[in-house]
């Protein structure tokens, strides 16, 4: 099976069909059937180890049931399987009854398809379609199965260049990175709290998968990642990634885990806190006011991506460990619940690390700057490491063809282990500041940053929203220096 070939196979037949509107779409097609042959090649395991085994769905509509299609010309095609397809398929599988004995791997078929969408409007290509997953792919084979990860990634990157979608997808360099930063062991629970498509749980469990010797560390390594999601797309494409991992019963939700109070977290009114937390919050997000609700007051803010860093610091298990993903407007900004939130990883938090990567590592998606943040909850922070990446050599920037690789992070675990200041082209490129420079700098986490003249140009509605936030630092900056100065000369301001 050729990596990236079935995929540009059926879309080329997708392609045709005048339902189908866009890449993201043609991509959102093509999931729900590789999740359903997945999750038919998963019962047929089951049912083979599990004594008295009962699917959650119906015999009819399994798919070895109606999408085979034998040569005899029984198979369902053309307007037929459409009418299954819309009338009985995707109505019954989003309506599944799910009980307090339901498994996890049983209700995720519900909320697989609570919101998912047929768009195909020609039955006889769809049966196109359907064959070619069937002739190309045989996912009772355990080999097959584990080699469809490369085409599934092959998925993910075309969702990253399919306009909004790319949000779903962090770079596999990058998770890699963070997740082997954090290091996660057997017996330990990773979370995301916005997973997306699943990234930053399976690279977290490439590093259990090591670890695992017997059986018990086998059961152990099913229970050890957590995910939600709101949207159904990338929760889909999430639920698809575990079943590829091993993960008989993933715990992953189709929720806005903004959508309760953490308060309850702290209280310890509801379980739900992690030793890991590894995430990309959504950020230029809005929240409505019932969502900020779920806040401390201090902490309500009109990003999401601010909400998210409030949710980590309150589900984050003591000692526990982090690694989140921001935009530079975090580290700049100067609003209160951003203030709050820095305060916080100063004084409840040891925020040890802050990674500032080059603009185009989520391109085409964005060209906005972010950077990574690593701390742990357990200690008050005694000084931060700033670490600029700098683009490496022979790239101007990363793109589609040229994407960010793991070896790039190279530069930054040799001086991980060996921690020393760095200064090139009489920039600093990493640097120490202790708690209270920071405090001083009126919480300002903007340093080490990238110069000037090698700045990409932002699109217009990213560079006014940047310069906007740097102008309410600059001006917060002023006002301070400048109350200094009249409480020397003993005059108002």
């Amino acid at each position: 099976m050729a990596v990236g070939a079935l995929v540009k196979k059926i879309q080329n037949i997708m392609r045709e069909d005048a339902g189908v509107n866009g890449n993201a779409q043609r991509i959102e097609q093509m999931v729900w059937m590789f999740f359903l042959k997945i999750y038919d090649a998963k019962e047929e395991d089951w049912e083979l180890v599990q004594d008295n085994y009962e699917s959650i769905i119906p015999d009819e509509l399994k798919w070895r049931n109606w999408a085979i299609d034998n040569g005899d010309g029984k198979a369902l095609t053309g307007e037929q399987l459409l009418s299954f397809v819309n009338n009985d398929l995707f109505p019954t599988l989003a309506n599944l009854t799910i009980t307090k004995s339901t498994t996890q791997g049983q209700a995720i078929v519900r909320y697989a398809f609570e919101s998912a969408h047929n768009y195909m409007q020609d039955g006889i290509l769809l049966r196109r379609v359907i064959n070619t997953i069937n002739e190309e792919i045989d996912f009772t084979e355990y080999k097959e199965l584990h080699a469809f990860g490369e085409v599934y990634e092959t998925i993910l990157k075309d969702l990253q260049a399919a306009g909004q979608s790319g949000e779903f997808y962090t770079p596999r360099a990058v998770t890699d990175f963070m997740a082997q930063r954090l290091n996660p062991q057997l017996g330990e629970s990773v979370a995301d709290f916005a997973c997306g498509t699943g990234g930053f749980l399976t690279s977290a469990l490439k590093i259990l998968e090591n670890q695992v010797k017997t059986p018990e560390d086998r059961i152990q390594y099913g229970k050890s990642v957590y995910g939600l999601e709101k949207k159904q797309l990338p929760y889909l494409l999430c639920a698809t990634n575990m079943f590829l991992h091993d993960i008989d019963n993933p715990r992953v939700f189709h929720v806005n885990s903004l959508d309760r109070d953490i308060r309850e977290y702290r209280n310890q009114q509801v379980d739900g806190t992690f030793d890991v937390v590894l995430m990309n919050p959504p950020y230029g997000g809005k929240e409505q006011d019932v969502i900020k609700a779920n806040f401390p007051v201090a902490l309500r803010s009109s990003e999401t991506a601010d909400l998210f860093m409030a949710l980590i610091m309150y589900r984050l298990k003591p000692n526990g460990r982090a690694a989140v993903i921001l935009p530079d407007g975090f580290l700049f900004g100067s609003d209160g619940a951003k203030l709050e939130l820095k305060r916080k990883l100063l004084e409840d938090f040891n925020l040890h690390t802050i990674i500032r990567m080059p603009g185009s590592v989520f391109a085409p998606y964005t060209s906005i700057t972010t950077n990574i943040l690593f701390f742990e909850n357990g200690k008050k922070t005694e000084g931060t490491w700033f670490y600029r990446m700098d683009m490496p050599e022979g790239y101007k920037h990363f793109s589609k063809t040229k994407p960010i690789q793991l070896k790039h992070f190279d530069p930054i675990i040799e001086w991980w282990e060996n921690r020393e200041e760095i200064e090139v082209d009489g920039n600093l490129k990493a640097q120490y500041f202790t708690a209270d420079e920071l405090k001083g700098l009126q919480l300002n986490f903007d340093q080490c940053g990238f110069p000037h003249d090698e700045e990409e140009i932002l699109p217009p509605d990213e560079l006014i929203k940047d310069y906007r936030a740097r102008r309410e630092t600059l001006d917060r900056e002023i006002d301070a220096k400048l109350q200094q100065i009249c409480e020397i000369l003993g005059i108002e301001a």
